[in-house]
């Protein structure tokens, strides 16, 4: 069984998302709710850095949508993604770089009830979190979390120290379905884990010819 443990200092999430984003691995995320607490091991993560690399939502610059993460290190970036579900982010780097790391997926450890109760069509235990969608879902994450200090006690979502997953265990590729910057080696992932996602290559979508 994992163990929850101290609160991660700030300054580990102030450097680089993709030196970060590794060693994200195997800490442990807790949601607090009226209806309970679910703490998520976490066992799958991408990188994105701001204006050096396409992929991001800040790459571009700031907007009202992805204004937490040109904030400090250590704040949830919640989105709605496709029209269909939030992901959610932890920002990192310093003020202004907009840099951040997507949580892809994790193992409940605690809370499992709860987070089945929102996702009644998981057929195991290690289906509930395996994708963004899957895990913000279970967790109840959504926009009004936008923003949350996860570095602070007592809030709502906070990131805490857990079993550290060794470095042969990690696994490093391609992030997947991004139309730009797929190619970057910043997804990270523990190796043979099942509750990691299933890899998805962009397929870049065919122009219609025109009629007439």
């Amino acid at each position: 069984m994992t163990r929850v443990g101290e609160l991660v200092p700030r300054a580990f999430l102030a450097r680089r998302a993709h030196l970060v984003a590794p060693e994200l691995l195997g800490l442990v995320l807790v949601r607090r709710e009226p209806e309970g607490t679910i703490a998520l091991r976490i066992t799958e993560v991408e990188a994105y850095e701001g204006a050096i690399d396409p992929a991001s939502h800040g790459y571009r610059g700031p907007t009202p949508r992805n204004a937490t993460m040109f904030g400090p290190a250590g704040h949830l970036y919640v989105y709605w993604i496709y029209g269909m579900h939030h992901a959610a982010n932890i920002v990192c780097g310093t003020v202004g770089e907009s840099q951040a790391v997507l949580i892809r997926a994790g193992e409940v450890i605690e809370g499992q009830e709860l987070a089945l109760a929102r996702r009644p069509t998981a057929k195991h235990p290690h289906e509930l979190a395996k994708g963004p969608g899957r895990l913000a879902l279970s967790l109840g994450f959504d926009r009004s979390l936008d923003g949350t200090d996860v570095c602070a006690p007592d809030t709502p979502v906070s990131i805490h120290q857990g079993e550290p997953c060794p470095p042969d265990a990690v696994r490093s590729g391609p992030r997947t379905g991004v139309s730009q910057g797929h190619e970057t080696p910043w997804r990270f992932w523990v190796a043979d884990d099942r509750t990691v996602s299933d890899y998805r290559r962009h397929v870049p979508r065919k122009r219609r010819k025109p009629t007439g």
